[in-house]
C-alpha cells in the first residue's frame, strides 16, 4: 500500500483540531501534525490577501486520499481549501508500516458513501 503526504490549511486553531480529529476517528489518517500561526499570502479575488494560517500534515494511505478529501470538504469553512497530496516514496520502513496498519483496511470498514453525510460546522 501507498502512503501519502497530505498538506491542508485552516483559518484557525480550531478548525485544523476539529478536522484533524475527524479524520483521525474516521480512520482515514494514521496520524496529523498541526503547525500553527503561519502567514500566508496568495491571490483572491484579484487581489494579494495576507492571512495567518495553520498548517496541517497528515499522513494516510493513497487509497484514502478521496474519502479524506470528501471529508475535509464537507467540514472546511473555505471555498476553495487547501488540500493536496505528496506521494511518500522514500521513508523509515518501520514509520510507512505503521502509517498501513493504522489505515489497512479503512475503505471496506467504511465506505465512501458512509461520508455524504457531512455537514459544515461554525
Amino acid at each position: 500500500m501507498g502512503q501519502i503526504l497530505v498538506y491542508m490549511t485552516f483559518p484557525d486553531q480550531k478548525t485544523a483540531t476539529r478536522i484533524g480529529r475527524a479524520l483521525l476517528e474516521k480512520r482515514l489518517v494514521a496520524c496529523v501534525n498541526i503547525l500553527p500561526q503561519v502567514q500566508s499570502m496568495y491571490w483572491w479575488e484579484d487581489e494579494i490577501q495576507h492571512e495567518t494560517e495553520v498548517i496541517v500534515l497528515a499522513k494516510t494511505a493513497q487509497t484514502l486520499f478521496e474519502p479524506l478529501k470528501t471529508c475535509v470538504l464537507g467540514l472546511h469553512p473555505y471555498e476553495v481549501p487547501c488540500i493536496v497530496a505528496l506521494a511518500l516514496g522514500h521513508g523509515h520502513e518501520p514509520f510507512l508500516q505503521w502509517v498501513d496498519k493504522q489505515t489497512r483496511d479503512r475503505l471496506e470498514k467504511c465506505p465512501q458513501n458512509e461520508l455524504t453525510g457531512l455537514k459544515k460546522r461554525s
